[in-house]
């Protein structure tokens, strides 16, 4: 029999205790928000120095990036389920210092696995942060209008941890060893604990709900199989029998979690939310452009780092527009919200997004920092009119009461798009660029030893090869890195239209679903 808990407060579900310091709140959450995705475009930028410091492979780079991402999506819902039934702010503050030991594992690691052990343990603790952040935004701000710029504010934060990761490790690795790019995150996520127990106030669901552990189990299961097998089958092959075991487990756990969450009385993943269409769809939506978001990330990090040779400053700098524009144009996305239609700015900023994310495929090995800069902030621009509205309609279109398990459930589809994001557009990076390499070397001047050799390097390291690719003269390995480069800018043109038309669909998902919006006056 599982333990049931339920809800202390003497206040009624249609009337849940107002908070104390709500202004405090909101502030704490964006603070919390902030802390916890500071590493995570940061550390995509520094990829190239842990390859070098760290001998790592491309898998094992993905597997760096993933291995913060996989713990956030598979322990989302039970986080949020937790913060729900023992109080958001135990959840806020036992996310933190989870995450912040993972941060200090990181800041003493040697190697790939042990940068992998405590990502993932700060993945873990994001996975808490995510939704009773978001949940203690909601009980501070039961009012739609300043709910929606309170989540704007959130959503801006997160932004602002995305911009400013990059440029914070840029200085970080110019100067010192790579392992102090994680010292920032810990010591804001120390500030965030001690103001966070001093000054937040608590809240809780107000109905009886309690862990469901075989829910738990499969959806760690089916998300870490679908991620490993999409890695290794880049890797190893897709016939091979790590990525087809991968693989087959996943289509086994998928609909067994479905049955186990129909049958639960107390599921982890409440599949009635899913009745509403303008969750379904914002959540769908939300899934997309994360997997586009983080994926072009990913690749244009790589792009910027092995074909442009650029330090990871530089890389920073030039991916900056990329989400500094949901920092900038936040504020301003709650204002229009109150005045216009959330599904009309969700749409646009979608479709602005797929425009910047074709243009990509303009982009050449020898394309200038002014011209990247401008097609990335395009794509920007979009990203920064898309995030709040999906955000606001999924919270909107649920009853209050299951704010916490509604932002669980947005947040755990954000983070499964965001772990195949780098996961197959590693793949494709890959294959792409051996499948155009060999067509490039054959129009290089360079002879048919030095072009099996450039292929026998590539094939063997991967993409990563870029980085520390020579032949026996300047002029070889001139001709050598031109077709290297002249390869992988194929391939990101692939990972573009890939992210692109990811994001035209989104729109058209959002247009047609998110129009049937329900607000929690009607569903409580």
């Amino acid at each position: 029999m599982p333990t049931v808990i339920s809800d202390t407060s003497s206040h009624s579900p249609q009337s849940p205790a107002p908070s104390r310091h709500p202004s405090a709140t909101v502030v704490l959450a964006c603070l919390g928000v902030f802390v916890s995705y500071l590493p995570v475009v940061g550390v995509s930028v520094a990829l190239p120095v842990l390859q070098q410091a760290l001998d790592a492979s491309t898998a094992g780079l993905q597997w760096i990036t993933d291995a913060f991402i996989l713990p956030t999506a598979a322990l989302l819902l039970t986080c949020g389920m937790l913060g729900d039934l023992y109080g958001r702010k135990k959840a806020y503050l036992t996310g933190l210092a989870v995450f912040c030991l993972g941060c200090l594992v990181c800041l003493t690691a040697d190697s790939v696995v042990q940068v992998c052990v405590g990502q993932a343990f700060a993945g873990a603790g994001t996975a808490a942060l995510l939704p009773s952040t978001l949940a203690l935004i909601s009980h501070a701000r039961p009012e739609p209008g300043r709910r929606a710029r309170a989540i704007a504010l959130w959503t801006a934060s997160l932004g602002l941890g995305l911009t400013v990761g990059p440029l914070i490790n840029g200085v970080i690795v110019e100067h010192v060893s790579w392992r102090w790019i994680f010292l920032p995150s810990l010591a804001a996520g120390l500030l965030a604990i001690v103001v966070g127990a001093a000054v937040l106030p608590d809240s809780r669901a107000t109905r009886e709900r309690h862990l469901d552990i075989p829910g738990q189990l499969l959806a760690i299961i089916a998300i870490t199989g679908l991620v490993y097998g999409v890695i290794e089958g880049g890797s190893e092959g897709w016939s091979s029998a790590e990525a087809v075991t991968a693989f087959l487990v996943t289509a086994a756990a998928v609909p067994a979690f479905v049955l186990v969450e129909l049958r639960s009385p107390c599921p982890m993943l409440d599949l009635r939310l899913f009745r509403s269409p303008a969750f379904s769809g914002a959540a769908l939506v939300m899934a997309i452009t994360l997997f586009a978001q983080v994926g072009l990330v990913f690749a244009l990090s790589e792009y910027f780092g092995l074909v442009h040779h650029a330090s990871t400053w530089d890389i920073g700098v030039r991916l900056v527009a990329l989400n500094g524009f949901t920092v900038v144009l936040g504020p301003l996305v709650g204002r229009l919200m109150n005045r216009t239609s959330p599904r009309l700015l969700l749409v646009t900023g979608l479709v602005v997004g797929a425009i910047g994310a074709l243009c990509v495929t303009f982009f050449r090995a020898g394309t200038g920092t002014g011209t990247a800069a401008l097609v990335i902030a395009v794509f920007g621009v979009g990203i920064a009119l898309a995030m709040a509205p999906i955000t606001t309609i999924a919270m909107d279109s649920l009853p209050h009461r299951l704010a916490g398990t509604a932002g669980a459930a947005n947040g755990a589809l954000r983070q499964i798009g965001s772990a195949l994001g780098p996961a197959v557009f590693g793949v494709v990076l890959t294959q792409r660029t051996l499948d155009t390499l060999p067509g490039h070397l054959a129009g290089s001047g360079l002879n048919p030893a030095e072009q099996g050799e450039v292929l026998g390097v590539v094939s063997h390291v991967g993409i990563q090869a870029g980085a520390f690719l020579r032949l026996d003269t300047p002029a070889a390995t001139g001709r050598a890195q031109g077709a290297y480069g002249a390869g992988f800018t194929d391939a990101l043109h692939t990972c573009a239209i890939v992210g692109g038309v990811g994001m035209l669909l989104a729109a058209v998902i959002a247009y047609v679903l998110t129009g049937a919006r329900r607000t929690r006056a009607e569903t409580d």
